[in-house]
């Protein structure tokens, strides 16, 4: 707990000086956003390369299963969830954030404040949605963390991207509060375009652990 609250604070920190260099400041020149717009961009490649690795190790795993797990995938006691019940669900759930999102994007290049508003608050409704509903699913999931390597991958890569829906829905959050505050504009955003960014990769990311994990690997 002190960690995590030594994390918090410098994250309200960073956020902070941010804000302060963006909106009062005017250190976020044209060419400063182009930067800060690079480095997310690279950003989102090292993230990509961080789940290839998982899925890497999936597949090994998977194409060619172990002695020790009885030459099968799943392995021997593993029931698998059903992909067509909350992971469906929790798909549904994310594609609409997906639209709700990109409206935030069209409207905030329109200048409708309106709309902006709206649209996020929509897009971290399903972010909390969402994750209420995969810490349920990992409290009727059949098998734990610990039971053999299917346990360790399903838990390791969902989790990771449960812990990214968390992280986007807190930029979205600092995103929205920002908006309300007039601090973005139809050309000064970068913030909130990072942000956006960032949460169609987490919904790239789950399309492939449903098709990869949930419907593939369990059968």
């Amino acid at each position: 707990m002190v960690s995590f609250s030594i994390f918090l604070f410098f994250l309200y920190k960073w956020f902070k000086d941010i804000i302060i260099e963006a909106t009062f400041e005017g250190h976020h020149s044209f060419k400063v956003q182009k930067g800060i717009k690079f480095g997310m961009m690279l950003f989102i490649a090292s993230e990509v390369m961080f789940f290839f690795s998982f899925f890497w190790g999936f597949f090994h795993c998977s194409l060619s299963p172990a002695i020790s797990i009885g030459c099968v995938w799943p392995p021997i006691g593993i029931e698998p969830l059903d992909p067509w019940g909350l992971p469906l669900l929790n798909t549904v759930i994310l594609l609409s954030s997906g639209v709700t999102i990109t409206w935030t994007h069209r409207a905030i290049l329109s200048g409708h404040r309106h709309q902006v508003t709206i649209s996020l608050l929509a897009t971290l409704g399903y972010g909390i949605f969402f994750s209420l509903i995969q810490f349920y699913e990992y409290n009727v999931a059949p098998f734990c963390i610990n039971d053999s390597i299917y346990g360790t991958l399903f838990f390791v890569l969902t989790g990771f991207h449960g812990l990214h829906i968390i992280v986007g829905s807190i930029i979205l959050a600092v995103c929205l509060i920002r908006h309300i505050n007039y601090h973005f504009t139809t050309t000064q955003h970068v913030g909130l375009e990072c942000g956006i960014w960032y949460w169609h990769f987490v919904d790239v990311v789950w399309l492939f652990l449903l098709l990869i994990i949930y419907i593939w690997g369990g059968n």
